[in-house]
């Protein structure tokens, strides 16, 4: 299974907040969020923040896809 964070990002759009701004708030490491781009795997706990600071559960920011 990989990590899609699709849903995220288009979030993020809908909000007009950049990534940059969106990894400050939050205050994300920059490995972590160069991790978040590339769709690898972060830690639950960045997870839950996220979830936490928009009020949403973990399917709204992500999806397990599948490999083919």
């Amino acid at each position: 299974m990989k990590v899609s964070y699709k849903k995220l990002w288009v979030m993020l759009a809908q909000m007009e907040m950049s990534k940059q701004e969106f990894r400050e708030k939050l205050q994300i490491a920059s490995g972590t969020m160069t991790k978040l781009n590339k769709g690898q795997e972060v830690s639950m706990s960045v997870i839950l923040r996220i979830c936490e600071y928009f009020d949403c559960n973990i399917g709204d920011i992500c999806d397990a896809i599948k490999k083919e």
